[in-house]
């Protein structure tokens, strides 16, 4: 027996060649800053996982939509839920709702990113509190596709204050934002509907963008770096 076979994590996955196959096809993604917001392919995704460590639990539903052409495209949405063989119900599963029925039933983990990536296609990603979804993702498509991730993503959670500075949402929250722009989800928590309302609050942050002066996905960057440092430079200076 090989030294290696003792720690199986320094493997990668074991896939089939079909996995093999359809990972080598995934595309190299970038989108130039000078694209217009208009032209840009939003895949706004949201993930349920086992728990909020990043660097132990695991994606259970991924669920996403596009906004493409300045609208929602109702005809491309994405919902999975993932297989995971030693999942054992916990704390989280009050607040996801997803039964053991469904993760018994669920795609295999390697197929639903597979789908997911393709889904995905040259999108850039928006995600409310993005960073906690794309290091979740970022850890599956390693652990489970041996894949590194190469969408970019932005933070709606970061775009809704810095271009309503007006508003008052108490903590921030999805429901606080939701709630402030008049939109109903009684389906949060779970991953496609939670994806669909973020892409709700997102259209009218990118229509607020537009009409403040940002035409491009690189003055969006460039706004969201400059707000982020002038945040931390008040809170540094309190």
């Amino acid at each position: 027996m090989s030294p290696r076979d003792w720690f199986p994590r320094l493997r990668g996955p074991q896939l089939t060649d079909q996995q093999l196959h359809r990972r080598a096809a995934l595309p190299t993604v970038a989108v130039a800053p000078t694209t217009s917001l208009k032209e840009v392919r939003w895949v706004v995704m949201d993930l349920e996982t086992t728990g909020l460590n990043t660097q132990k639990d695991q994606i259970l539903s991924i669920g996403a939509v596009v906004i493409e052409g300045g609208v929602i495209a109702m005809g491309s949405q994405f919902e999975r839920t993932l297989h995971r063989r030693e999942h054992r119900v916990n704390e989280s599963t009050l607040i996801h709702g997803i039964a053991p029925s469904e993760i018994e039933q669920g795609s295999a983990p390697a197929d639903a990113l597979l789908d997911f990536i393709e889904f995905a296609g040259q999108g850039l990603m928006l995600a409310f509190h993005a960073p906690f979804d794309q290091r979740m993702l970022a850890r599956g498509l390693r652990l489970d596709l041996g894949y590194k991730l190469q969408h970019r993503f932005l933070d709606v959670a970061e775009m809704a204050p810095m271009l309503c500075p007006d508003a008052q949402v108490g903590r921030g929250g999805l429901d606080d934002w939701q709630r402030h722009f008049g939109l109903a989800n009684e389906r949060r928590h779970n991953a496609a509907a939670d994806a669909l309302a973020t892409a709700q609050i997102a259209m009218i942050l990118l229509s607020k963008a537009r009409s403040q002066g940002i035409q491009t996905l690189g003055q969006l960057q460039e706004r969201l770096g400059n707000w982020r440092r002038l945040r931390q430079a008040r809170t540094g200076s309190m």
